[in-house]
This record gives structure tokens, C-alpha cells and sequence, in this order.
């Protein structure tokens, strides 16, 4: 991947990261990159091998194609919806781009963080839910502590809860 952009977009397959994924791929991506889905799994049950395996430093990038297979969703616990599926498979065929999945155990805010350095990604794209400044407060935001953390640029990507 060396020479590339490496665009990365945090993904929870929920509204505002549906419309963060659109976002990229209208305004963004490029041929040429690599599209990197950053999926965060919150704490998960110890027992689970892969977290185990894989709690320091993250999965291995899994190229979008292999999510299809039943046996590749079973294993790393991700259940991704059909429209995000359909986004980027359009889109790799669209342009030349290369799509891939890394999934981290543990809390948002950091390990997107560490996505961002350890990838390393040029760019990162994340949804915004929209939540209140009552519930911010309580729950804090995931998109402003990335902002205020990453090490490269963030796009945040806001939810008209209109649409």
C-alpha cells in the first residue's frame, strides 16, 4: 500500500455511518486508494479467540469480498448490513480501488485513534449520531475525541435526522 492514499472511514453499519461511507465515496475516494472500514467492536466476551488473538493490534486487513462468506462474518463477529455491503462492492467496481476491513475490540475513541497510526491512514472519515449536549456530556462523542486526537486529518460527517 505504500504510495497510496489510505482513506479510512469508522464504520458501526448504523444511519450516520452509512451517510459517512457515501460521504467518502462521492467526495473523497479516488482510483487509486485504498478504502480502509474501521470497524470497532465494544467489549466483547473474553472467551472469544479472535479477541484474543487480535486485541492489541487489531484484525488483519480483510478485503471486503471474504464478508460475504457466512464462515469470515461468524469469525470475526461482525454482522454487516446489505446497503454498506452494496456501497463499497459498487464502488470497487466503479473505480479502481482496493476495499478492506480492520476490526478492533475495545473503546471507539482510542482505537480509532490507534487505526490512524498504526495503518497509518492519509485521511479518516467519521459519522456524527447527533447526540444532544446532555447525552455528549454523559456519554462523550466519539467523532470530537477522535478530532482532537487523530493524527491526521477528520472529516465528521453529520446526520440530518430530517432525511
Amino acid at each position: 500500500m505504500e504510495g497510496d492514499r489510505r482513506v479510512g472511514v469508522a464504520v458501526d453499519f448504523s444511519a450516520c455511518s452509512k451517510k459517512a461511507l457515501s460521504w467518502a465515496v462521492d467526495n473523497v475516494v479516488r482510483d487509486g486508494d485504498h478504502l480502509i472500514l474501521i470497524y470497532v467492536h465494544p467489549e466483547a466476551p473474553y472467551e472469544d479467540g479472535q479477541m484474543q488473538l487480535w486485541e492489541a493490534t487489531g484484525s488483519p486487513l480483510v478485503p471486503i469480498s471474504e464478508f460475504s462468506d457466512p464462515q469470515v462474518i461468524k469469525k470475526y463477529g461482525v454482522n454487516p448490513d446489505p446497503e454498506t455491503l452494496a456501497i463499497v462492492n459498487c464502488l470497487a467496481r466503479q473505480k479502481e480501488i482496493v476495499v478492506v476491513m480492520k476490526i478492533y475490540w475495545g473503546d471507539p475513541r482510542e482505537k480509532i485513534c490507534e487505526a490512524i497510526d498504526k495503518i497509518p491512514l492519509s485521511c479518516l472519515i467519521i459519522g456524527n449520531r447527533g447526540l444532544g449536549k446532555i447525552k455528549r456530556a454523559f456519554m462523550g462523542s466519539v467523532s470530537n475525541y477522535v478530532v482532537n486526537n487523530a493524527a491526521c486529518p477528520v472529516t465528521v460527517v453529520k446526520v440530518n435526522h430530517e432525511d
